[in-house]
């Protein structure tokens, strides 16, 4: 269920244009150096198309959050940076606070919710170190960001926003800056720029600095599905907010596009197109980004790559993919390599109900399972019988054709086997639960 919220009237924001970001990035340029545009030639083969990989997960807050934080906080005025500043975050933008309070003196408190990964709460306080304060309190990004405007306010202090703010897409907006430079001094044309989607601070900057500068090119957005909160204000014609999402690419799992990137976001779109990337798909490019390039990519850092298999992309154009951010907890692989494997219907979940005489996990074994079959999971459900009744049985395969044969010979067997399928409760309970 959604629930419409009403719209910031156009009249009360001031237009982005190329000139604010060529602005911005003169004046973060001694902080913040540009970050390498890598030309990646698995994935060009892979497409058809000569794509390049903005690296925005070499940061040194290894994400792009830090260019709209210290922008906008370097804005502040002298009584401002007195009283301090608050910041609600899924991990990157904090990163980017804090940061930004460290090196020009200002005191922060910083909100994430409770599954922000430890990695990124350990770097929060890395960066910010004496300067900042950090507060885990929400189950999602929006109660955070709660939390931290009631805090604000009962202090006085400024709120930085992490994408709901002007200042916040001008200095996002110097990612696109930078990569059409970067394409120029290689004789290249920017032809489409696929942009993880969150909040919408990127897309916005993005849009904004195109629109003047290279109105040609195609900006793709790419949310995550169980997040698809632009997807849900573009079909409802306004921001709206969504009752739940799936938290799993933290960096982008928003309940609520913000007004500011909506009304850029609106006035643009016929120059966007934009998609939804399941979990699992993002999962499998994470996978292949750590194993061919090296890059260790986060959630949302990989949504742009996932991307180019759902976009509409000119044979032997220019593509590039904004990795948006690296900071991935090592902790999280068991649970990425399970969603890519899942995704790509190459581990399945059955509940087996074997029959109470003697041989039947022998006939299960010898004449169900194909020979490459694998087992991944076998647990008896009940406790007090674990040699007899129903089971849980996870099979990776070698190839995801395999499964119609496996399910063929379960079909024709004597021994009960039901599939779970994911996205079901008896799925997320049993399995995911």
């Amino acid at each position: 269920m959604r629930t419409a919220t009403p719209n910031t009237s156009d009249s009360d924001f001031e237009e982005v244009r190329a000139a604010d970001i060529r602005f911005a990035q003169g004046r973060i340029s001694s902080v913040i150096s540009p970050t390498p545009l890598q030309y990646c030639p698995r994935l060009s083969e892979q497409y058809g198309v000569d794509v390049y990989l903005k690296r925005e997960d070499l940061q040194d807050v290894r994400s792009y959050k830090i260019r709209g934080a210290y922008y906008g906080i370097s804005r502040l005025s002298e009584d401002a940076r007195a009283a301090g500043v608050v910041a609600a975050s899924a991990g990157n933008h904090a990163q980017g606070v804090a940061y930004a309070c460290r090196a020009m003196g200002i005191q922060g408190r910083i909100f994430v919710p409770k599954p922000t990964p430890k990695q990124k709460r350990d770097r929060i306080r890395v960066h910010g170190g004496d300067a900042i304060e950090l507060v885990v309190t929400g189950n999602t990004f929006d109660e955070a960001a709660q939390a931290a405007r009631a805090d604000a306010a009962a202090r006085g202090a400024t709120v930085i926003e992490p994408f709901d703010s002007r200042d916040t897409v001008v200095g996002q907006g110097t990612v696109a800056a930078e990569i059409v430079a970067q394409l120029a001094s290689l004789g290249k044309e920017l032809d489409t720029v696929l942009v993880p989607v969150g909040g919408g601070g990127l897309i916005s900057g993005v849009l904004s600095y195109l629109a003047d500068m290279s109105p040609a090119t195609k900006v793709v957005g790419v949310e995550p599905k169980g997040a698809a909160s632009l997807g849900a204000a573009h079909d409802a014609g306004g921001p709206v907010t969504l009752e739940a999402i799936d938290p799993f690419v933290d960096g982008a799992a928003v309940k609520r596009i913000g007004d500011i990137p909506w009304q850029v976001f609106n006035a643009h779109r016929d120059a966007t197109e934009l998609y939804a990337a399941d979990e699992g798909a993002v999962c499998t490019e994470m996978l292949g980004l750590y194993q061919n390039e090296g890059i260790i990519a986060e959630p949302a850092g990989a949504l742009s790559v996932a991307g180019l298999g759902l976009a509409e992309l000119s044979p032997g154009s220019t593509v590039v993919c904004i990795i948006s951010g690296g900071n991935n907890d090592v902790l999280r692989y068991a649970e990425v390599m399970e969603r890519s494997l899942v995704h790509r219907g190459l581990r399945h979940y059955f509940l087996v109900n074997f029959p109470q005489e003697a041989g039947q996990l022998r006939h299960f074994l010898n004449d169900i399972l194909g020979e490459e079959d694998d087992i991944v999971l076998f647990e008896y459900l009940k406790k007090n019988n674990r040699e007899t009744g129903a089971a849980l049985v996870g099979i990776e395969l070698a190839r995801a054709e395999d499964l119609a044969p496996l399910l063929g010979r379960m079909d024709e067997s004597a021994i009960d086997c039901r599939r779970l399928e994911p996205g079901t409760p008896e799925y997320d309970y049993i399995v995911a639960g």
